[in-house]
């Protein structure tokens, strides 16, 4: 017993919490299976690279700040035109974004956007990606007061060491000026460094009202396009589908 007290104490002072949660279940299988010694390390320190790698995914979940999980595999495909199940699955595997090309998905509100954005997001986490979630108005929020506040700063810089940043509900509400400059700047410090998704309720030929200068949109529509596969949805809102079903 003082033996294994001693081996726990070793462990915690190396910090592999992953083995020592599992211990007692390693080393009695290892009896029963009369492991070789290289074997029983083997063990030891796979099941030490996943616990830390299950940990990893865990905190950047946290960290990517979704609303809520969503995946490709609740999607309902047949309600919607614009894109296809099995073109969906394909970009399941991230590849897009070790290409740093973007996703933009553009239609009305109730279709889907979101969902798929987020999905595609998790996808990226669960892999080893690192992500970040904010929608359009509080990245707006965020910039703005960058800084003056601590905890805006952190979480652009945040956003900027991200592989793949999800930006939602693009035109749902008006951008200053100041605001569009604030966000061009962004996207321009983004541009070939990263991977961006993008979910809009406006097509491009209305970003320039929305943006207030269509000089500026020109130049931010050529770095969002520049690599990027676009999506134009259409179909009936799920919303609006279930307030039927209800009815």
């Amino acid at each position: 017993m003082k033996a294994y007290q001693e081996t726990l104490s070793f462990l915690g002072t190396l910090n592999l919490k992953g083995i020592a949660t599992s211990l007692d279940e390693i080393v009695h299988d290892a009896e029963i299976r009369r492991l070789s010694y290289i074997t029983f390390l083997n063990t030891l320190f796979t099941t030490e690279i996943s616990y830390r790698i299950k940990r990893r995914v865990e905190r950047n979940m946290t960290g990517a700040h979704f609303p809520i999980i969503k995946r490709i595999s609740d999607f309902e495909f047949g309600r919607i035109k614009g894109i296809g199940k099995s073109e969906a699955v394909n970009l399941l595997d991230c590849a897009w974004i070790d290409n740093k090309e973007n996703l933009l998905f553009f239609g009305p509100p109730g279709i889907g956007k979101t969902h798929l954005a987020i999905a595609f997001g998790v996808a990226a986490v669960e892999k080893g990606y690192s992500v970040s979630f904010e929608r359009i108005a509080n990245l707006i929020k965020l910039l703005k007061t960058a800084e003056i506040q601590k905890k805006s700063e952190y979480r652009i810089r945040k956003i900027m060491k991200s592989s793949l940043v999800v930006i939602d509900e693009i035109g749902y509400t008006a951008i200053e000026k100041r605001e569009a400059n604030l966000f061009f700047n962004l996207i321009s410090e983004m541009y070939e460094k990263l991977s961006i998704i993008i979910t809009s309720n406006k097509s491009f030929e209305n970003w320039a009202e929305m943006m207030g200068d269509s000089v500026m949109t020109t130049a931010l529509l050529d770095r969002l396009l520049h690599h990027a596969r676009i999506f134009n949805l259409d179909g009936e809102s799920y919303r609006i589908k279930n307030q039927k079903k209800e009815g």
